[in-house]
């Protein structure tokens, strides 16, 4: 069996190619990672936000519960107004003739 000789001097390049593109890798997997950390910690944020609006919320239903105010009614009255005029307008035209049908007055 015969042994061949390799020439050093013709693998080096292929190495040093190698090395850039293992590098180059690298920084591509670093940056990747680095927007994936930083979409984690915005929604990380926000959430938080949205759960220190939500317990405002809860804050807000119970002050009006405590002078008086029905809470799911005031829900109702938000609910309507986010509604589109005509939209709301149609349901509660809906609403007037359904309850007329069933003789609920």
């Amino acid at each position: 069996m015969k042994i061949k000789k390799i020439n050093l001097k013709t693998l080096l390049p292929k190495i040093t190619n190698m090395d850039e593109s293992s590098k180059n890798n690298q920084e591509t997997i670093q940056k990747v990672d680095d927007k994936l950390k930083s979409f984690i910690e915005r929604l990380e944020r926000l959430s938080e936000e949205k759960n220190n609006i939500n317990l405002d919320i809860k804050e807000v239903f119970s002050e009006a519960k405590s002078m008086g105010y029905d809470a799911t009614i005031m829900r109702k009255i938000l609910a309507l107004r986010k509604m589109d005029v005509d939209e709301r307008l149609e349901q509660e035209t809906l609403l007037k003739t359904y309850k007329n049908a069933l003789g609920i007055y």
